[in-house]
């Protein structure tokens, strides 16, 4: 991606600082680290964005997440590698990020919400809005590089992630 089409979106900080708050609140929500990144790398992968794939299965796997999980991620349900409250998470996250093949349906909802607290499932639904719009945000105005992201696997090195 050209730096002319990065540059064309720096214009409005105030909007960008909103979305890193609601990155801050979704983090420091009660969600699990490791469904918190299985979400947003399943969200990622339905939407192209090869930066933030990358982010998000680095920090999965500085939350404790395995190999064979990741790579299982894309076709969960055919593996045998994820919890009911996982499958259910990862349902809801594929039925909002898809929202506009049709609605959410009502068994996801019951589904997810027959093993997740009204709160945490609000919390799941705020995940899945927050992962899309970064993604809708580095697919439009150039995100880095994939691979250059370091946050929590090297955190040493810096980050040079989009968001936090």
């Amino acid at each position: 991606m050209s730096d002319r089409r990065k540059n064309q979106f720096r214009f409005w900080p105030e909007g960008y600082d909103a979305l890193q708050r609601l990155s801050r609140t979704v983090k420091g929500s009660g969600i699990d680290p490791v469904l918190l990144e299985l979400v947003k790398m399943r969200a990622s992968q339905i939407n192209g964005c090869a930066y933030c794939i990358d982010m998000h299965a680095k920090d999965a796997r500085a939350a404790g997440e395995t190999e064979q999980r990741l790579h299982g991620l894309s076709a969960w349900r055919e593996t045998p590698f994820f919890s009911a409250r996982e499958r259910a998470a990862l349902a809801l996250t594929e039925a909002v990020t898809l929202v506009s093949e049709g609605q959410v349906p009502q068994s996801v909802i019951d589904d997810a919400a027959a093993l997740f607290p009204p709160d945490a499932l609000t919390e799941i639904v705020y995940a899945v809005i927050e992962i899309n719009a970064w993604n809708r945000l580095a697919i439009t105005t150039g995100a880095p590089e994939p691979g250059s992201y370091r946050g929590a696997v090297f955190p040493e090195e810096g980050s040079t992630a989009l968001r936090p």
